[in-house]
């Protein structure tokens, strides 16, 4: 016998998919709301469009659109980032699932896999502006090689946010073999593997699609819901499958790259402020202060990204970007 206010379990949850087909051939987009079950602004944007779809507003006139509102419905439930885990690492289908994202692998992967292109939609904790991640330039190499940067930078500058970063996976995999190097223990056997930096948006294009993460904002921003909405709609418009204006994109774009990652190693490091991700950072400036007391400070100018600072032991504590010199086409 449970009672209603017992914790939501995977017993009490479903996972929706909202599909919208034209009669004409095109494009397949994949939006996602909530892969963090506490970033709902992807959740709101996307039932505002598919109301708008429902009513006749306007209509999927070629290709598809597929629309998941909450994609981990345990972690939405709970009102807290993951349910089991992390459903936005180590990505990929399992034979035999051991946690609930993984059950949700299993029905998202074959999704990811039906579609040409993904926009997920995310939101942060600290204040900040509202930012786009996207992947590398195209490129034959044994990381993450890509052939199609032109089509997802097109739809990143239609989005409607100003920064665009790049960098994500190259990162990731310099902190996983710093992990190695250290003393064992620190950390866990995820965090030691480069395939727990596959998320969506890796996973995507390692199928053969283009993909990008549009964090619209900090989690309760009124504003961000907007954002959300605002950039499904552009994304409609820009591949063609709905009669919707297509505005312009900015001309302001700035293009940062992410370039190091820094793990907490002691539940004693600290940061120096309280820093907000994009913060500028000067070189030599003290960033943070180990338990020791050693100080670390930034090699060059640059940008603080993702500052965490309830990370735990062995786990990314935040990361350096600086400008990027990609053209956007």
């Amino acid at each position: 016998m449970t009672s209603e206010s017992a914790a939501p379990t995977d017993a009490h949850v479903h996972w929706r998919v909202h599909q919208f087909h034209g009669l004409r051939p095109g494009p397949r987009l994949l939006v996602l709301g909530a892969v963090h079950g506490n970033e709902t602004a992807g959740t709101r944007g996307i039932e505002r469009v598919v109301a708008e779809l429902d009513r006749g507003a306007y209509t999927i006139e070629r290709g598809c659109v597929s629309f998941v509102p909450v994609a981990n419905p345990l972690a939405y439930a709970r009102g807290q980032r993951a349910g089991e885990r992390n459903l936005n690492r180590n990505l990929r289908p399992s034979a035999v699932p051991q946690d609930f994202e993984d059950r949700i692998a299993n029905l998202l992967c074959p999704l990811l896999d039906a579609h040409d292109a993904l926009l997920d939609l995310h939101s942060f904790q600290g204040e900040g502006e509202a930012f786009v991640m996207i992947g590398p330039e195209d490129n034959s190499g044994t990381l993450e090689p890509f052939a199609r940067a032109t089509e997802e930078t097109r739809l990143a500058r239609h989005l409607g946010v100003r920064r665009i970063v790049d960098g994500w996976l190259p990162v990731y995999e310099t902190g996983v073999a710093r992990r190695r190097a250290r003393v064992p223990g620190v950390g866990n056997a995820l965090d030691l593997d480069p395939n727990y930096g596959v998320g969506t948006t890796e996973y995507m294009r390692a199928r053969g699609g283009y993909a990008m993460t549009l964090e619209c904002g900090q989690h309760l921003d009124p504003l961000a819901p907007e954002i959300a909405y605002r950039a499904i709609r552009q994304a409609l418009a820009l591949l063609g499958l709905a009669a919707i204006t297509l505005d312009p994109p900015r001309t302001d774009h700035e293009r940062l790259r992410l370039v190091d990652v820094v793990d907490r190693l002691h539940p004693e490091d600290r940061f120096v402020r309280a820093w907000a991700s994009f913060d500028p950072v000067a070189a030599g400036e003290p960033i943070a202060v180990r338990h020791d007391g050693r100080l670390l400070a930034a090699a060059a100018d640059g940008y603080v990204v993702f500052p965490n600072d309830k990370a735990e032991p062995g786990h990314e504590w935040y990361y350096l970007a600086q400008p990027s010199g990609r053209e956007l086409g």
